[in-house]
């Protein structure tokens, strides 16, 4: 049996999704990807069942049944404001 190795667009029409995610999936390790020189390559059957196994991890986090990754439900995750001094008017009041 021939393997079937799909490109990004490809994968992406595949499994109805942008390529950004898949692009993004690939990156962070939650999708398979085979490199043929330096082109990315993706086996269907591989990445059904990775995207099958992170889904059941990530409601076992939803659900409290894992410690949660990432930030804390109340933490923002941009930097605190700092204060500055306010600008002071000069001159004729």
């Amino acid at each position: 049996m021939k393997k079937e190795l799909l490109t990004v667009k490809e994968l992406a029409a595949e499994l109805r999704m942008s390529v950004k995610s898949i692009q993004r999936g690939y990156r962070n390790g939650e999708i398979p990807v085979e490199w043929l020189c330096r082109m990315a390559r993706f086996d269907l059957a591989k990445v059904r069942r990775a995207m099958a196994r992170n889904g059941r991890s990530r409601m076992r986090r939803l659900n409290g049944n894992s410690t949660p990754q990432g930030a804390i439900a109340s933490a923002s995750r941009r930097r605190a404001q700092q204060k500055r001094p306010r600008s002071v008017r000069r001159g004729l009041v």
